[in-house]
């Protein structure tokens, strides 16, 4: 098998799952990531290629050439930025994959704008919004109303993610959207300014075989209020009322349909509101980050990365539940940026606490959290009854304590 980008959890289990099997495994990578892979993933490879996904139909060619000449039968990967091309290579390779055709609608959010409204997609209405000229005829037109929500075109992670409440927040945040953008600070790069839907915020995961969607879980977002919203933990699975829950994987078939997603994974975002409705917010080709992987494998004894190997490889696949019980992750954060000095009251894994990880050292360079990419680390608790598991998580959240330097002379990294 061959996985596009290694780096991070999620990649190193799928590699060391796909090992365990007997599969050889081969990455593709960039050669500042394979400078910083720790020696047990190193360990697990049978070779890598580096390539420069920054242009992507050169990297496609190379990893086509390399990929041939090791007999791979599956690509895959959990990178939010590569599963176009994924997509691309399944397809030049004749391997089950997305179609490379809408590959592109689940990663640039003016093309799933456009994707969810052609095909009937209960989405919330999006213009796509270029130089300031552009964004007075917006507010000059018909249009929702504020909040808005602006967003890159490319991104993840909620990184340049902003609710605006008025034109003046606005302006800032397309301005803000544009500095996270591969464009930088292009005065007439376009952004996606969203209408914002009220409501709780959700996931669905999914595992797509053949074109036929199997859903594995809901799971609700926890996520700060504010301009920025940014994601504090997630939890599952949720229980929801019958027309609800119906109402929710509907919309995620809909959107899985839209995009293409034939063979693989699926994280779909929905906001549920106050009257049952359902928007879909984003959907991407893979499997759901911040450690969805640990919560469905706890919570209801799934073995996903052993079903996202044969969806690769197109071998059959079961998906077996043991309802074991309720799962959640909680994500630490600075309280404000600069030099990190102490980081004290941090669990420990143990009954309960099957997953830890630490991200940040003692003198890193931290930031008051303006997207996912910004955490300190995170952790995982189980249980059998949910409330129980959400008030020791939020209990073990509390003893954590985080001393920054907020010097002035300081400037956290972005």
């Amino acid at each position: 098998m061959l996985l596009l980008d290694a780096a991070g959890p999620e990649a190193g289990t799928l590699a060391a799952t796909a090992a365990a099997r007997g599969h050889q495994v081969y990455a593709a990578t960039t050669e500042a990531a394979y400078a910083g892979w720790g020696p047990e993933l190193k360990a697990l490879l049978s070779g890598h290629l580096v390539t420069n996904f920054a242009r992507p139909d050169r990297a496609l060619d190379e990893i086509a050439v390399y990929a041939r000449r090791r007999g791979v039968a599956a690509v895959l990967t959990v990178n939010e930025y590569l599963t176009e091309l994924a997509a691309y290579l399944c397809a030049e390779l004749g391997l089950p994959g997305n179609d490379p055709a809408q590959a592109r609608a689940a990663r640039d959010k003016a093309r799933m704008a456009e994707t969810f409204a052609r095909a009937g997609v209960h989405s919330p209405p999006a213009a796509l919004v270029g130089d300031q000229a552009d964004l007075r005829v917006f507010l000059e037109g018909p249009r929702v109303g504020f909040p808005y929500v602006v967003k890159p075109l490319a991104g993840a992670g909620s990184a340049g993610v902003t609710v605006a409440n008025d034109p003046g927040e606005l302006a800032e945040a397309v301005d803000d959207a544009r500095a996270t953008s591969d464009t930088g600070r292009d005065s007439a790069a376009p952004v996606l300014v969203q209408a914002y839907a009220a409501g709780s915020e959700f996931s669905v995961e999914s595992l797509t075989q053949n074109g036929t969607p199997t859903h594995l879980a809901v799971t609700r977002k926890h996520v700060t209020s504010g301009a920025k919203r940014v994601e504090t933990g997630h939890s599952l699975p949720v229980t929801l009322p019958a027309a609800v829950e119906a109402a929710v994987y509907s919309a995620a078939e809909a959107a899985i349909r839209a995009v293409g997603i034939r063979h693989g994974a699926s994280h779909t975002e929905v906001i549920v509101g106050e009257d049952g409705t359902c928007p879909v917010i984003e959907i991407g080709a893979r499997l759901g980050s911040g450690h969805i992987g640990i919560l469905l494998q706890h919570a209801l004894g799934l073995d996903v990365w052993t079903a996202l190997l044969d969806v690769a490889l197109g071998c059959p696949v079961a998906i077996n539940r043991s309802e074991r019980g309720h799962a959640t992750v909680r994500f630490v954060t600075s309280p404000r940026s600069g030099r990190l000095t102490s980081l004290r009251g941090f669990p420990e894994t143990g009954p309960g606490v099957p997953f830890v990880r630490r991200r940040a050292v003692i003198g890193d360079l931290v930031q008051q959290p303006r997207a996912n990419s910004h955490r300190l680390g995170s952790f995982v608790v189980t249980g059998s009854d949910a409330s129980e598991v959400e008030e020791r998580a939020d209990a073990l959240s509390r003893r954590i304590q985080v001393d920054v330097d907020s010097d002035p002379g300081i400037t956290a990294v972005s």
